[in-house]
């Protein structure tokens, strides 16, 4: 992923992500094997791109991060959930689409216009 997106491949650097952002953040629950995943991977970057700054993204496997995906109560993949100040603001589980995603991400990250 590029610049900006946060890669938790655990449970610990997800955590140390939230302790450490100010902000919204994006968390997007992904898995290797789903092509829904591999349709939104592109959609995520460039979100990170548009509201950096504004919104922190992070892709978090949903086999590696089992405590988080639990946590959040996510089945299936992809599925995003928007916190601020580590609580829930919203979810957004699978089946989703990039129209679904920036609707979400609009909603609750303020524009530069």
């Amino acid at each position: 992923m590029a610049v900006g997106v946060h890669q938790a491949l655990e449970d610990a650097q997800f955590d140390f992500v939230l302790a450490h952002v100010d902000g919204p953040v994006l968390a997007y629950f992904w898995g290797v094997w789903s092509a829904g995943c591999k349709e939104l991977d592109p959609v995520v970057r460039d979100l990170a791109a548009e509201y950096a700054g504004r919104l922190t993204v992070v892709r978090t496997d949903l086999v590696r991060c089992p405590a988080t995906t639990k946590r959040y109560g996510v089945t299936g993949a992809p599925a995003m959930v928007l916190l601020r100040a580590g609580e829930v603001v919203e979810t957004a589980p699978a089946p989703l689409t990039e129209t679904d995603l920036r609707a979400l991400v609009s909603r609750h990250v303020p524009s530069t216009d």
